[in-house]
């Protein structure tokens, strides 16, 4: 395993850049074989990844889980297994539905406490694992008090069954409730070139000391600037940006130039500038070709002075994209 610079999650520390294994299964990114998923990630781990990131809703009936599972269990003590739970709900059990706009329309979660436990055994079963790294709801529940579910992680911490508490998708007051229960670790968030948290989650993370969790650092692909049409089966079909992707592309252009001038990809460069944001955001981008991870990874070893940083500032600045930003309907 080659070194790559570290980052803090609270007191976890892990690579500076993370792995999403999200498109690692088949069905939102179009179909790919096991084989191809876990030698992905053995790549990323060759790499110097120490940090990948699942859920038990990724993939169909906890596919995702099992494939990291498989990929990592030579190398279990050396990587940082987190994922979510609450959307893989029980038979039996309520869905508590939310809206999450554009033409996913609604999704349903449940983080019951009673359900928790259940939950983590789940995964546990289906990772392989006698402990998760890093365990998120993967939504607030509506319908849930965020202390109560926080209450039952901190419990699974106690048992020794996970080691770190996360939130993902949530705002700075829900934060600020958690963390009052039990200590969290990191936030996961959407955080790219063309998307920034809100500044009231930044500011109270770094006020309780919890570490930043990237997710769609890449913006779903775009930002690598490979993406001229989607297959069929493809998610990001329903992704408003990529519906105006001819568009977007040449919009996009400057901050291509200027990668290509530092001898960087444009998705190192957008992993760069990310890292470059804050001193504890820790981006976790996904891919399919070990090459690319292997790129990507490379990311976290370059440097841009303040100059470079301007120009890719100013670029941005000037990249107005056409369409709402995310699937969940936040504008940027």
């Amino acid at each position: 395993m080659t070194g790559l610079p570290t980052r803090t999650l609270g007191d976890l520390t892990v690579s500076a850049l993370g792995v999403g294994a999200m498109v690692l299964s088949p069905g939102m990114y179009g179909e790919i074989d096991d084989a191809t998923g876990e030698a992905a990630l053995r790549a990323a781990v060759d790499a110097g990844a120490t940090l990948v990131d699942t859920s038990d809703g990724y993939g169909a009936d906890g596919h995702n889980e099992r494939l990291v599972g498989r990929a990592l269990a030579p190398v279990r003590d050396e990587v940082a297994i987190a994922t979510k739970f609450g959307m893989r709900i029980p038979d039996g059990e309520p869905g508590h539905r939310f809206e999450v706009g554009l033409e996913f329309g609604e999704l349903a979660v449940n983080a019951d406490p009673r359900l928790v436990r259940g939950y983590a055994e789940r995964s546990l079963r289906e990772l392989g694992t006698d402990r998760i790294d890093l365990y998120y709801p993967h939504f607030p529940d509506p319908e849930v008090p965020i202390e109560d579910t926080v209450g039952a992680v901190a419990e699974l911490v106690a048992a020794g069954t996970v080691r770190h508490l996360g939130l993902s998708n949530v705002d700075a007051a829900t934060l600020r409730r958690a963390h009052a229960v039990y200590p969290v670790s990191a936030v996961q968030a959407q955080w790219a070139m063309w998307h920034r948290p809100d500044h009231d989650l930044l500011e109270a993370a770094d006020e309780l000391g919890v570490g930043l969790v990237a997710w769609s650092p890449l913006g779903s692909g775009f930002l690598t600037g490979q993406v001229a049409d989607l297959g069929e089966g493809d998610f990001r079909r329903n992704i408003d940006r990529f519906a105006h992707l001819a568009a977007n592309n040449d919009r996009y252009a400057p901050v291509r130039s200027i990668a290509d001038e530092l001898g960087l990809t444009p998705a190192q460069l957008a992993l760069a500038w990310l890292l470059h944001q804050h001193p504890h955001v820790v981006p976790i981008p996904g891919s399919r070709t070990p090459a690319h991870i292997v790129e990507n990874l490379d990311a976290a070893r370059v440097r841009l002075g303040d100059d470079e940083l301007a120009r890719v500032d100013a670029a941005l600045a000037a990249f107005r994209p056409e369409g709402v930003v995310d699937v969940f309907g936040s504008a940027s």
